[in-house]
């Protein structure tokens, strides 16, 4: 097994504009952003084409916008930056952005409508097409937790089976490779498909497709309410995160991605957000074969735009003047040590034992915050036992537990010694 050693990158959001910034395109503003960002040390970005700007009618797929992407990724190059495009935007900081031809009088469902789903692929295909020969592309997300959709929450959901998501995942991926088949490309979810046994993405929707699978981290998930913005609970939350999704994963040794984690306000107080990058970093770089960290996001949103709430202004490592905050400093610090001294995560031999209820997850409220399985792997993790997770059908399995370095079965009912292999 070859361990890897992790990237450090941010989220990228444009200083001037945020993402409306693609109505007037300047590759002179992006050049300044980025080099701001590669000032902290940093190696990658992830980058968000805004969906109904660059596809406004099924069949047309803006070539200036195209080229708009492709200057973005050469600039990203320029500075040393590798660059993750992320394509069905979909969904950013509160706000959805679908186009009209999926909308109001031709209301359509996003992930079985025949005809959304081939402009889909047809729109992915053509941004990985754009990039596909840019030495510093890495590959496409498929978009920024777009199964937030599918959430019964959702004002205007479009409902799908756990089978309809996964056959969407399957086609959305396929329709990146065939623009970029040597890259790699990733599903990108929240935490609903670990927490909310009702979504229909579920951990085995999303998690074995892909060339790695994504965890996105937010304390305001009810962490932060239920146990303190500084709490271990809120610290440790994206090592839960990754470990959850290791216990998911069909190969156990496969890279992860801590794709999205940040210190909102007032849920992390500002005075402490450098410290809570710290010490979150530090927890997530104990867990073994983490790809990478990046953090959202690059820079604040500015604050002369209207409606956003109000966790979204501060979120950045710099102001929109290019000004490094404490955060920034944090990360950039967290990244430049773990440089000099790459100390590599090694197996985790403790592991809480997960039934989630099936591949549908009817269970897996027990993983939020305030449920039995949180409470406990958060109890172990605190005691000092570094818990990993196994789901239950792998929990008789010995070559499997003694292939991943598990001498030890816990269970969240009892929380007892149950296994040594």
């Amino acid at each position: 097994m070859t361990q890897l050693r992790t990237r450090f990158g941010a989220n990228y959001t444009p200083s001037r504009g945020w993402f409306h910034h693609w109505l007037d395109f300047d590759v002179d503003d992006v050049r300044r952003d980025l080099d701001s960002i590669a000032g902290l040390g940093l190696d990658h970005v992830r980058v968000f084409a805004l969906w109904p700007h660059f596809q406004p009618n099924r069949s047309l797929i803006r070539e200036r916008s195209l080229e708009d992407l492709r200057a973005m990724v050469d600039a990203a190059g320029e500075r040393g930056l590798q660059v993750s495009v992320d394509g069905l935007q979909g969904h950013l900081s509160s706000f959805d952005f679908l186009p009209a031809w999926t909308q109001t009088w031709r209301q359509k469902n996003l992930f079985t409508d025949p005809e959304v789903l081939e402009g889909q692929s047809a729109y992915l295909t053509a941004l990985a097409r754009a990039v596909a020969d840019c030495p510093n592309f890495l590959g496409m997300s498929i978009g920024n937790e777009f199964s937030q959709f599918g959430s019964a929450a959702h004002p205007q959901q479009s409902q799908a089976t756990p089978e309809e998501a996964r056959h969407w995942v399957a086609t959305m991926l396929a329709a990146c490779a065939a623009g970029a088949p040597n890259a790699w490309h990733h599903h990108s979810e929240y935490d609903a498909a670990f927490f909310d046994g009702r979504h229909p993405f579920t951990p085995s929707t999303g998690v074995p497709f892909g060339s790695m699978p994504t965890v996105h981290s937010w304390v305001f998930n009810n962490t932060a309410q239920m146990y303190g913005g500084m709490s271990e609970q809120s610290l440790r939350l994206a090592e839960y995160l990754i470990e959850l999704a290791r216990g998911w994963s069909p190969d156990p040794f496969a890279p992860l991605w801590l794709q999205e984690v940040g210190a909102p306000s007032p849920h992390v107080a500002s005075s402490d957000a450098a410290e809570f990058a710290r010490r979150t970093l530090e927890y997530a770089l104990d867990c073994e074969n983490l790809w990478g960290v990046t953090w959202w996001c690059s820079h604040d949103v500015d604050r002369t735009l209207m409606d956003f709430p109000e966790l979204e202004y501060s979120l950045g490592l710099l102001t929109t003047h290019q000004a490094v905050k404490p955060q920034g400093t944090a990360v950039s610090e967290v990244g430049r040590k773990y440089r000099e001294n790459p100390s590599l995560a090694g197996q985790r031999t403790t592991a809480l034992v997960l039934d989630p209820g099936g591949t549908t997850g009817s269970n897996r409220q027990q993983c939020a915050p305030g449920g039995a399985f949180f409470e406990s792997w958060m109890s172990l993790a605190m005691s000092g036992q570094r818990p990993t997770v196994v789901l239950a059908g792998k929990a008789e399995d010995d070559a499997y537990l003694a292939t991943r370095g598990i001498t030890e079965l816990r269970y969240a009912a009892d929380v007892q010694f149950k296994h040594s292999p």
